[in-house]
C-alpha cells in the first residue's frame, strides 16, 4: 500500500494549529502555570462515565511486566495528584486516546486520538476558571484575526465577534429550551461562546454539598454549531465523598487503588478543565470536520493509514 498524505491541502489548517499550540503554551506560562509532561500509560485513567454523552466502546490497555496499564483518556486524576504534590497551577499538552463508537464520525467533532490542553488550579472555583478561559479565548481570537489573516482568508473564515463575560445556563435550562440533545441546536443559536453548568457525570466533579443533584462543573460551548470546547469542574477532594461517588457510579474501587490511597492521605480543593487542540483549530478555521485539521486523521470508523 502506497501512503499519500496531502500536505499541501492541509497547510492552512496546520498553520492554525501551530498558532493555537504556541499561543496556549505562552498564555499559561505567562500566568504562572507550570507545564508538566503528559502521562501516556497508567494503572488509572478517567472513566468517562457515567456521562450520557460518552460513547467510548472500551478503554485501551496493554500489559507490561505483568501489570495492566491503561492508555490515557484524560489526565484529570493525575492533575489532582499533581496538585496534592504541591504544584498549584499546572497545564499539560496531553495526548488522549478515546476509542469512540464509529457513529461519532458523523458529529464533526469526535476523534479517537487527540491532544488536550489540560489545566488545574489549587484552591480555585468555577469563577476562576470562567475568568481564565474567557480571557484565553477572547485574546486568542483577537490575535488570530491578525496573525492568521492569510490562512483565514484562504479558508473563507470570518471569526465571530463576542464580548466577555460569556452567557451562562444550567443544563436544565438548556434542555427545557432546546431538548435533551441541546448541545448542537444551542450552539447553532448562539454567535458567542457560552457556559453550560451542572452536568451529572464523573465521580471527581464536585457535587454541591448543600444541593444534592447540583454539580459544580461546566462545559464551554463554541457558537455557530461547533459544539463543546472545554469540559471541567471543581473537584471532589474529600475521601469519603469520593468513595461514595465511586460506589454510586458502580465503579470498581480496586481500579482506583493508588488514587484512593492518595485521597485518603488528603487531596486539596482545586478546579480546572481541558480543551481539545483540534476542536479549537476547527473553530478558528471553520473546518467542516475536526479530522480535517489533522495531518494524520484519527476519526472513529475510518481506517488508520499512518
Amino acid at each position: 500500500m502506497r501512503l499519500v498524505v496531502n500536505v499541501v491541502g492541509k497547510q492552512h489548517y496546520l498553520k492554525v494549529t501551530s498558532f493555537v499550540l504556541l499561543f496556549g503554551t505562552q498564555f499559561f506560562h505567562e500566568r504562572g502555570f507550570d507545564q508538566l509532561m503528559p502521562v501516556l500509560l497508567s494503572p488509572i485513567t478517567d472513566p468517562l462515565g457515567p456521562d450520557p454523552g460518552s460513547s467510548v466502546i472500551k478503554v485501551g490497555e496493554i500489559e507490561y511486566l505483568d501489570q495492566r496499564l491503561c492508555l490515557t483518556q484524560s489526565m484529570i486524576l493525575h492533575k489532582q495528584l499533581a496538585v496534592k504534590s504541591g504544584t498549584e497551577r499546572l497545564f499539560i499538552l496531553s495526548p488522549n486516546v478515546r476509542l469512540e463508537h464509529p457513529r461519532r464520525a458523523e458529529s464533526g467533532k469526535h476523534l479517537f486520538e487527540f491532544t488536550q490542553l489540560d489545566f488545574e488550579l489549587a484552591g480555585a472555583g468555577m469563577e476562576d476558571v470562567f475568568g481564565l478561559m474567557e480571557e484565553f479565548l477572547y485574546e486568542l481570537c483577537q490575535q488570530a484575526k491578525h496573525k492568521l489573516a492569510p490562512e483565514l482568508a484562504a479558508l473563507g473564515r470570518k471569526l465571530p465577534e463576542f464580548k466577555r463575560p460569556f452567557p451562562r445556563y444550567t443544563t436544565a435550562e438548556l434542555a427545557e429550551k432546546y431538548g435533551q440533545d441541546w448541545e448542537l441546536p444551542a450552539s447553532l443559536a448562539h454567535t458567542t461562546p457560552f457556559w453550560a453548568i451542572s452536568h451529572k457525570r464523573e465521580f471527581y466533579d464536585r457535587e454541591d454539598p448543600g444541593k444534592p443533584g447540583t454539580y459544580m462543573n461546566y462545559d464551554l460551548i463554541y457558537p455557530e454549531g461547533f459544539g463543546e470546547a472545554l469540559s471541567g469542574g471543581e473537584r471532589e477532594w474529600e475521601y469519603d465523598r469520593i468513595v461514595a461517588r465511586i460506589g454510586r457510579d458502580r465503579l470498581e474501587e480496586g481500579a482506583y487503588a493508588s488514587y484512593l490511597d492518595a485521597a485518603r492521605e488528603g487531596f486539596l480543593p482545586s478546579a480546572g478543565g481541558g480543551f481539545g487542540i483540534e476542536r479549537l483549530s476547527r473553530f478558528l478555521s471553520g473546518a467542516a470536520h475536526v479530522g480535517d485539521v489533522q495531518l494524520f486523521r484519527r476519526v472513529p470508523g475510518e481506517r488508520v493509514v499512518a
